[in-house]
C-alpha cells in the first residue's frame, strides 16, 4: 500500500490544526507589500490592514512559481520516496498557480494535480473532504481518490460578501462611481465561484448584520448541502455577535459540524476586513 500525501496552496486558508491533523502539506503563495515579497502565512493579516490605513494602497498577490513547486514536490518525494502526491489546487481561473504546478511536475511521476476551481473555504472544504475520505479508506487507490475528489468539485459552493468596498476600490476592482453609489446605499456585492471564476452574482443592501443573514438564508435555501459539514469564513473585523447568530442559523438548519475559517492574506488583500463567506458541498446523488 503506497502512502498518499495531500497538498494544497495557502490560498485554501486551511486551518493549521486541520493541516496537521491530516498531514496536508501546504505551499505558500505570495503577498507583495511596500516592495517586499512575503510568503502567505508568514505575514499576519492585520499587517495588510495596517498597510492600507497608512498608505491607502492594497498589497498585491502572486502565485506560487514553478521553481517553488519543483522544490516543494521534490522535498516531499525525498522524505517519502514511495509516496503518491495528490495536489488540490487554487482555481486556475483566478491565478497562474495551477499552471505553474503543471509545468513543475512535467518530469515527475506519481503526482496528480486537481484544479479545485475554488478558493479559501471552498478549496478547504474540498481538501478536508479528500482528507476524511483518505482517513476512512486508507487503502483507497490514488486514481479512485482523484475521481472522488473531482466528482465533488462541481458540487462545492462558495459565496461571500466583503466587509466594505474600500479594498475593492483601492485595488481597482470597482470604479469610483460604483464605490460612491455602493457606499451611500450601503450596498455590498455577493461574490460567488462560478466555474472557477469569482463572479458578482447579486447585491445586498444594509448593515453587515442584515447582509450576512440574508446571504446565509439564501445560500442554504439555494443548495441542497450535505449536513455533515459547513464552513463559515470570516475576515478579521467581523463582529462576534454576527458570528454567533450565523452559527445558530447553521445549527437550526441541522448542520452537524460548523467550522469557522479565518480568511488569510490572499482573500483579505482583495476583500478587506469584516467580510463573511459560506462554503459547503452539495449532497451526492
Amino acid at each position: 500500500m503506497r502512502e498518499i500525501i495531500l497538498t494544497t496552496e495557502s490560498g485554501a486558508d486551511l486551518p493549521k490544526a486541520v493541516a496537521e491533523k491530516y498531514a496536508v502539506q501546504v505551499v505558500p503563495m505570495h503577498v507583495i507589500m511596500g516592495g517586499t515579497d512575503y510568503l502567505d502565512g508568514s505575514l499576519p493579516v492585520e499587517k495588510i490592514y495596517e498597510y492600507y490605513e497608512q498608505t491607502r494602497k492594497t498589497p498585491s498577490t502572486t502565485a506560487t512559481n514553478v521553481h517553488e513547486y519543483e522544490k516543494f514536490f521534490k522535498e516531499i518525494k525525498t522524505d517519502h520516496p514511495d509516496s503518491v502526491i495528490i495536489h488540490i489546487g487554487y482555481t486556475s481561473k483566478a491565478s497562474s498557480s495551477f499552471q505553474n504546478a503543471l509545468i513543475a511536475v512535467e518530469e515527475m511521476s506519481n503526482i496528480f494535480l486537481i484544479d479545485a476551481l475554488n478558493v479559501t473555504g471552498g478549496l478547504a472544504a474540498i481538501v478536508i473532504y479528500a482528507a476524511n475520505l483518505l482517513e476512512q479508506e486508507p487503502a483507497i487507490y490514488p486514481e479512485v481518490l482523484v475521481e472522488r475528489i473531482q466528482a465533488i468539485i462541481p458540487k462545492t459552493r462558495l459565496a461571500f460578501v466583503p466587509g466594505s468596498l474600500e479594498f475593492l476600490k483601492a485595488g481597482g476592482r470597482v470604479s469610483n462611481l460604483a464605490y460612491l453609489g455602493g457606499a451611500l446605499l450601503k450596498v455590498k456585492p455577493c461574490i460567488e465561484l462560478v466555474d472557477g471564476k469569482l463572479v458578482s452574482t447579486k447585491k445586498y443592501r444594509g448593515k453587515m448584520t442584515v447582509v450576512t443573514e440574508k446571504l446565509m438564508k439564501e445560500y442554504l435555501n439555494q443548495y441542497n448541502l450535505d449536513k455533515k459539514q459547513l464552513y463559515l469564513i470570516y475576515s478579521i473585523g467581523l463582529d462576534e455577535s454576527i458570528k454567533e447568530k450565523l452559527t445558530d442559523m447553521a445549527k437550526e438548519n441541522g448542520f452537524e459540524s460548523i467550522n469557522w475559517i479565518q480568511a488569510g492574506a490572499m482573500i483579505s488583500t482583495h476583500a478587506g476586513s469584516g467580510g463573511f463567506g459560506v462554503a459547503g458541498i452539495e449532497k451526492e446523488v
